[in-house]
């Protein structure tokens, strides 16, 4: 079992979508003794590379994005309360009445008005994003404006829990992919390799855009968590996958059609290995994948992810033995990967 005090470390370090210095400069920490050189990119990407026994035939790039979906302060009012405007996709519906963290510091909590002042009509229903605020007690706009700044961060409050075999936390969207990667790269390689912690990714796979255009990898695995829906109340069709049944792999999703040879590969490979693996069932989302497999002339890739519920939200969950699962079918995966010639199409 990895050291998952890693893990808590990356998941409670706050990096929305352009401000993800604190997480890379950890990262960074943690890998710069397994690494044989790395660059920090104009836009902030952090990009290692990683000699092998061997070079490889297809120059591979392992992928995880650093960012977390959050909020920033867009005007603070007389009263003292910060408007914001959310960063990245966020359901208005998870919102109100939660705690939060403003520029890294300052504790807040997202106002709701009191149920017995709410007509009963309305009661069920999302308060638009437009009439949120944070509250962090100050007394007036002044002295909110002593410790706040407009476009300051504002992060869902650090939480992280591991009990029942699972892992619950915020962040875990992508924080356990930079997790799978570290722990990884700690490890010697059959082959060269090149590793992407990425900015951006959930305001437009920014950051995985520029990194494929400045690795030119010939293929991309990209390490990330995906929706599952195994709740109640959702019927098993539109559950897409399930925690606990093991690393998911994508045929399609709305940013990607995934290189299908290699997802055939990673089926099999996970079979022969005995590692538990399921397929996304739905036709939804997507990931750095979509900016990476077009890239240049275009990208070989393939996405494994960790099934997480409530993606998005102050806390998702995973299970402990999905994470070593998949864990264990990357180095798999990538080896088979970089032995073969990338321009050759075989049957697995």
């Amino acid at each position: 079992m990895p050291d998952l005090s890693l893990l808590k470390t990356l998941c409670t370090t706050d990096g929305i979508s352009g401000d993800e210095t604190a997480v890379r400069d950890r990262i960074l920490q943690e890998i710069r003794p397994y690494i044989d050189d790395y660059s920090i990119t104009p836009l902030g990407n952090l990009i290692a590379f990683k000699k092998g026994a061997s070079r490889p035939k297809t120059k591979l790039m392992a992928e995880a994005h650093m960012d977390e979906v959050g909020m920033t302060v867009t005007h603070i009012t007389k009263e003292g309360l910060l408007k914001f405007e959310p960063v990245g996709g966020i359901d208005p519906r998870v919102l109100a009445g939660t705690s939060v963290t403003v520029a890294g510091r300052y504790p807040g909590v997202i106002d709701v008005k009191p149920i017995h002042l709410i007509d009963r009509s309305d009661q069920c229903k999302a308060v638009p994003i437009t009439e949120l605020y944070v509250d962090i007690g100050a007394k007036d706009e002044a002295d909110a404006e002593r410790h706040i700044a407009l476009g300051d961060s504002i992060t869902f409050s650090p939480f992280f829990d591991m009990q029942h075999g699972t892992i619950k936390s915020r962040a875990l969207d992508d924080r356990a992919g930079c997790f799978l990667l570290i722990e990884w790269l700690k490890k010697p390689l059959p082959y060269d390799m090149i590793f992407v912690f990425s900015v951006q990714e959930e305001i437009g796979l920014r950051g995985a855009k520029t990194a494929a255009y400045t690795v030119a990898p010939q293929a991309a695995i990209v390490v990330e968590t995906t929706t599952a829906a195994d709740i109640a109340g959702v019927s098993p069709e539109k559950q897409v996958c399930h925690v606990g049944k093991g690393p998911v792999l994508s045929f399609m999703d709305r940013a990607t059609i995934y290189d299908r040879e290699y997802f055939r590969m990673a089926l099999q490979i996970a079979e022969n290995a005995g590692i538990p693996c399921q397929v996304k069932q739905a036709i939804a989302g997507g990931n750095d994948s979509g900016a990476i497999h077009t890239a240049r002339g275009g990208i070989r890739t393939i996405a494994v992810s960790l099934p997480c519920r409530y993606l998005h939200s102050p806390v998702g969950l995973i299970s402990e033995e999905d994470l070593l699962h998949t864990a264990a079918l990357l180095p798999l995966l990538s080896e088979k990967i970089a032995e073969t010639d990338p321009s050759v199409l075989q049957n697995i």
